[in-house]
């Protein structure tokens, strides 16, 4: 199941909208970070600069076979070896990957799906106690140059009810503004009750 398009621009001009080790670092993504679990990963845009950054792997995942193909043929290229790229329907079946693993989980640009709260269980899933799911979306702004219909593009609080409702904590220390056209969420899944 694809999500609801908003149109993917060329590799070029999708990466003129991030920069993403600003990015990254912003959301605390550095050597202490182990596996990451990427929903949606496309040119991989963030996943070789998360690759640089973390100490474990990325698993890269997407529906689009070209967008696979692309993240391995970078990996290549680059010498990268920490990256296990996936083509697959996650929202259909889920990653497939084990429960309780991940140190950070990224929903990058896809909120918009019909089934966002669906999407954020599953990253809850396999985040280890206490790990972090980053949310980055477009601002809810028709000046943005790219970005889905503003009427299925979810503004921060609406993220951060789906987030609750999947089972993650919020802080609204949490929120940030990733200019010029975007703005971050980090949420936690809560410590595990130990009686």
């Amino acid at each position: 199941m694809k999500v609801r398009e908003s149109g993917m621009p060329d590799e070029a001009l999708w990466s003129s909208f991030f920069d993403p080790e600003r990015i990254l670092r912003a959301f605390s993504i550095d050597k202490n970070t182990k596996d990451v679990v990427e929903f949606g990963c496309g040119y991989g845009t963030f996943t070789l600069v998360t690759a640089l950054l973390i100490s474990g792997i990325v698993f890269a995942i997407d529906i689009e076979p070209a967008m696979i193909a692309t993240v391995r043929e970078k990996c290549d290229r680059e010498g990268i070896s920490n990256v296990l790229a996936e083509e697959l329907d996650f929202v259909a079946k889920g990653t497939g990957l084990p429960g309780d693993f991940a140190d950070a989980a990224f929903l990058f640009n896809i909120l918009h799906h019909e089934q966002p709260v669906s999407l954020m269980t599953e990253a809850l899933r396999v985040l280890r106690p206490e790990g972090r799911l980053m949310v980055i979306h477009w601002n809810h702004n028709p000046d943005t140059p790219r970005g889905p219909a503003l009427e299925i593009r979810p503004r921060p609080d609406q993220c951060i009810e789906w987030g609750r409702v999947a089972g993650f904590v919020f802080s609204p220390d949490d929120l940030l503004d990733l200019k010029p056209y975007h703005y971050g969420l980090i949420f936690r899944k809560p410590q595990e009750n130990r009686s």
